[in-house]
């Protein structure tokens, strides 16, 4: 049986009575998804981390959804070939869709290494909320250098397959609504950067 022939087709759309327009003016300021793309090691958590922890401060309403904290649940079905990569990204882009639409400002940080699924993920939410591809810039020496899990030694020594930077590419982004020096800045100064460009994207 093909998948398309698994597929339920007796469903439909069911408009809401809570637009979304009230639930952002509940929140005091819009939903949004952020999405932080990079290798294995550039500080997408630790940046995003601290973004959130801002943000909260702020009185911002926040959720980080971490590459490697959504494949213990939602995605821990997956593994790493192309289209398994291609479906994690779906899945985190359709929730980050969806709490950025009840008017959460939602942190994606995900390698994410290919450019056509985060376009994929950019498209869809830009239906019901804005997207902010944020490239967290690193060089492979710089990654490889705090390889913070030992997975840049596995993979050169062959232990581990398909590893981004090593035997399977990383997309840069084309046009990133901004760029982190992960390279030159500390996390704290990222983090700042990123908050005070953000908060200008998210007011009502």
């Amino acid at each position: 049986m093909s998948s398309d022939e698994t597929k339920a087709t007796n469903i439909v759309w069911h408009d809401q009575a809570v637009s979304q327009e009230k639930r952002w003016k509940l929140n005091n300021h819009k939903g949004c998804v952020v999405w932080l793309t990079g290798m294995s090691g550039a500080g997408k958590s630790s940046v995003a981390n601290q973004v959130e922890m801002l943000l909260n401060q702020n009185g911002i309403r926040t959720y980080l959804l971490d590459g490697d904290n959504v494949r213990h649940g939602l995605c821990q079905d997956l593994g790493f070939t192309v289209q398994d990569r291609a479906e994690n990204i779906r899945r985190v882009g359709q929730v980050s869709k969806l709490m950025a639409d009840a008017g959460v400002v939602v942190l994606s940080a995900l390698i994410s290494p290919y450019r056509s699924d985060r376009d994929q993920v950019r498209a869809s939410v830009q239906e019901i909320a804005s997207f902010h591809e944020v490239f967290v810039r690193a060089s492979l020496s710089t990654c490889e250098s705090r390889d913070p899990k030992g997975l840049y030694k596995l993979a050169r020594a062959g232990k581990i397959k398909n590893f981004t930077g090593i035997d399977d590419p990383y997309d840069e982004p084309l046009k990133p609504d901004l760029v982190l020096d992960s390279d030159n800045k500390t996390v704290e100064e990222l983090a700042s950067e990123t908050v005070a460009w953000l908060e200008k994207k998210i007011s009502l």
